[in-house]
Parts: structure tokens; C-alpha cells; sequence
């Protein structure tokens, strides 16, 4: 194309030049900010109540059948969708069995946290005992579901016990290990104090029907509840009692 002596192209002037050039530039900013990912949604709230449906239905079925016995076809039917709609949610039941029980650790948890926040021991432990026995009384399923999980080894979930447990386990263990240099409750082996808590308290879920069966009746009370946990209540008190003299006191 022949130029004129300006250097412009015959035709085109410079400001028309500088508009074609902004106006490029604009177009590929444009077209780069559409390119990005979108920021993400939060989920909608009906998705919200269909994953909450599903997740009751996968909990009762893992509990009863576990991992290996339940099928994504039997909890799609029990809450009335195909098993193509429910992995729209959950894509398999592997990611299904995961979420299931990060739900039972996660509020399991909760009530471990309370323990390391409280400053008295007592108060600390009728909290933490009432916690678990009324999660074994309105969850019982889920505590089954883990339950199974780890008699079984944890072959899918040892991982995320390792990393979600454990820390708040030692940081309960501290918080026993202070009191216990204080003189406000008797030395002991804490972790197994932990141990013996979480057994007694997750029986009342895991052995219910064993319970009410020779208990003579179709199903345990809040009653029979209200009675456990007085008496383990009791038992661990009197255990963590501390001596008559204190530290540095005479007997």
C-alpha cells in the first residue's frame, strides 16, 4: 500500500489510527475479563435441602449396610430420585461415605473444642459428657457409620482422623496436664481419659438396641440417658478428684 508522505496510509488519518488501536485494546480487555473464571456462587438453597436429604438417607444406609453393603441406588430410591440425579450432588459414593462423615467428625468435634476453652475442669467434663451422650441419642446413626468406619480400620477416612482428631486430642490433653499441675484434678493417663469417655459415651448409640432389649423396653428413654450420664458423670469426677492435700500442702 503506497504511503504518503505523512506516513499515513491513504485513507486513514492518525487520530483514526489511535481510535482503531484503543478500540483493540479495549475488545481484548473485554474479552480477557470474560475469559477469567467467574467468581463462585454459594450453593442455592433448595441444592442445600436436596444434599441434606440425601446425606440423612446415606447416613441410615451406612449405618445399617455399610460402605460395602449400601448402594447409590437405594439411597436414590429412598429418597424418591434416580442414581443419575444423585451424582449431580455427589459425584460417587466414595465422595458420598467422605461427606457423611466429615458431617458426624465435624459436630463430634465441636464439643471437644469446649474442653480447651473452659478454665474449670469440672464444669469442663458435665459439659463434654452431656454433649456426647445427646449426639448418641438424636444421631445415632451417624456415630454407627463412624463406628464401623474404624472397627473396620479406617481403610477410607484414618487419614482425616489423624488430621482433625488428633490435634484437638493433644490440646485437650495440655489443658487436663495444667489442671492436673494446679492441683485441681488428680494426675492420670488424660488421653485414656478421652478413650474411656468417647467408649462409654458412643455406647449409648452403638449397643441401644442391646440396651433397651434387656432394659425391657422397645427403645432407650431420655430418661435412661439422663441416668447414664449422672453416673459417668460420677465416675469420672470421683476418678479425677485430687488428693486431700494439694501440691505443696501438708496431708
Amino acid at each position: 500500500m503506497p504511503v504518503h508522505p505523512g506516513g499515513t496510509a491513504p485513507g486513514l488519518s492518525h487520530n483514526g489510527a489511535m481510535t482503531d488501536i484503543r478500540q483493540f485494546t479495549n475488545d481484548s480487555a473485554a474479552r480477557a475479563t470474560t475469559d477469567k473464571d467467574p467468581a463462585p456462587r454459594a450453593p442455592r438453597a433448595s441444592r442445600l435441602l436436596k444434599e441434606q436429604g440425601i446425606l440423612a438417607q446415606a447416613e441410615n444406609h451406612f449405618a445399617q449396610f455399610g460402605f460395602e453393603g449400601a448402594s447409590l441406588e437405594s439411597i436414590a430410591a429412598a429418597i424418591g430420585i434416580s442414581r443419575h440425579k444423585l451424582l449431580y450432588y455427589f459425584p460417587s459414593k466414595e465422595a458420598l461415605y467422605q461427606r457423611v462423615l466429615d458431617d458426624v467428625l465435624t459436630q463430634w468435634l465441636a464439643s471437644m473444642q469446649d474442653i480447651s476453652h473452659s478454665d474449670d475442669p469440672q464444669q469442663a467434663l458435665r459439659r463434654y459428657i452431656h454433649a456426647k451422650l445427646h449426639y448418641s441419642r438424636t444421631r445415632p446413626q451417624g456415630v454407627q457409620v463412624f463406628a464401623k468406619e474404624v472397627i473396620a480400620g479406617a481403610p477410607r477416612y484414618g487419614r482425616v482422623i489423624a488430621e482433625r482428631v488428633a490435634p484437638l486430642l493433644k490440646t485437650d490433653v495440655r489443658r487436663f496436664a495444667r489442671w492436673a499441675r494446679e492441683g485441681r484434678i488428680a494426675k492420670v493417663d488424660f488421653t485414656h481419659l478421652m478413650f474411656i469417655i468417647w467408649s462409654v459415651t458412643q455406647a449409648y448409640a452403638e449397643l441401644q438396641a442391646q440396651f433397651a432389649l434387656l432394659l425391657g423396653k422397645p427403645a432407650l428413654t431420655e430418661g435412661d440417658y439422663e441416668k447414664a450420664e449422672a453416673l459417668i458423670v460420677r465416675m469420672v469426677l470421683s476418678a479425677l478428684a485430687p488428693d486431700a492435700a494439694g501440691p505443696g500442702q501438708a496431708p
